[in-house]
């Protein structure tokens, strides 16, 4: 006994005809017809009343009817669980360059916590070029990266622009650059500097607002978060998107403060890319949705 030929059989009974079953079946009458006679002859039983007009249900099929639905009901919630948990993932792995952690990615990933309780997620820390890596891999289900404005997007991604910003100088406000109302480039040439690792977003833009001089002395790191530590820890000053900063409970504390960079007018985009497939996890499609939704908040709330 097979699924098809109990469907087939429901069919034939809700259409009121062979033919007309058939049809909705896209099968061939004499096949479709075939195979509930291959069912007859094993449950010994006439289920369809076949007349030179047609064939419908016979009397005994009737009877046996709720039995046949009884197990096809049965087979459609084993197939709706599979799909439950072929998209309802146990962990989502986010790539990310350590941007906008506090004003967007902490309250994202808290609210999915409590929509999502048995769902893991793993942050991982890595450069542009290892999470796009790890999307095509599929290592990574997300991933957030940083453009700078002009920046042409890759193929093979899906990208959705969260946040727009700008650079901005990142001090102690005990540092001489606290004292000037925008930091021009001989002024952050003056001062040590914290610079992220090539790769990253920063590194490059530094490297085009600096125009191949050196600071007095650098240091090279990853990502945002150690870089404000560093900072914090009198290393120096960094270059980073004022989206990077906001919010951030160094700088609420007063440790850390910004000042914009003068005659400067680059824009930092944050986006959020997955790779281009036909099936995607729920609980990578509501990840995804909720770091929409709360960049949207965001914007509306900072006026950008």
């Amino acid at each position: 006994m097979r699924i098809e030929q109990l469907e087939y059989i429901a069919a034939v009974t809700r259409l009121g005809s062979l033919r007309r079953a058939a049809e909705e079946l896209h099968l061939s009458q004499p096949a479709l017809s075939e195979t509930v006679r291959n069912l007859e002859r094993e449950l010994g039983v006439d289920l369809l009343e076949r007349k030179r007009s047609g064939a419908k249900i016979s009397d005994e099929g009737r009877e046996l009817l709720p039995h046949i639905i009884s197990v096809l009901d049965a087979v459609d919630r084993l197939r709706g669980a599979a799909d439950d948990q072929h998209h309802i993932s146990r962990m989502v792995r986010l790539g990310t360059v350590n941007t906008a952690t506090v004003p967007l990615v902490i309250p994202t990933v808290r609210e999915f916590r409590s929509s999502h309780p048995l769902t893991q997620v793993e942050l991982v820390g890595a450069q542009q070029s290892e999470i796009h890596r790890g999307l095509f891999e599929g290592s990574f289900d997300l991933g957030l990266v940083n453009y700078l404005g002009g920046d042409d997007m890759p193929p093979g991604f899906e990208t959705t622009e969260l946040l727009r910003g700008r650079p901005v100088v990142c001090m102690r406000p005990d540092s001489p650059l606290a004292a000037l109302d925008t930091v021009d480039t001989d002024s952050l040439l003056a001062e040590p500097l914290v610079v992220m690792r090539s790769g990253y977003v920063m590194h490059r833009f530094l490297h085009r607002l600096l125009r191949g001089r050196a600071p007095v002395f650098s240091y090279s790191t990853d990502g945002a978060e150690m870089g404000k530590l560093m900072v914090a820890e009198g290393l120096g000053a960094t270059v980073l998107p004022d989206f990077s900063v906001v919010g951030d409970p160094l700088k609420r504390r007063g440790t850390l403060t910004v000042r914009p960079l003068a005659e400067e007018a680059t824009e930092v985009l944050l986006v959020l890319q997955r790779r281009h497939a036909g099936s995607v996890p729920r609980a990578v499609r509501d990840l995804h949705e909720l770091f929409v939704r709360n960049a949207g908040a965001y914007r509306a709330a900072s006026g950008a």
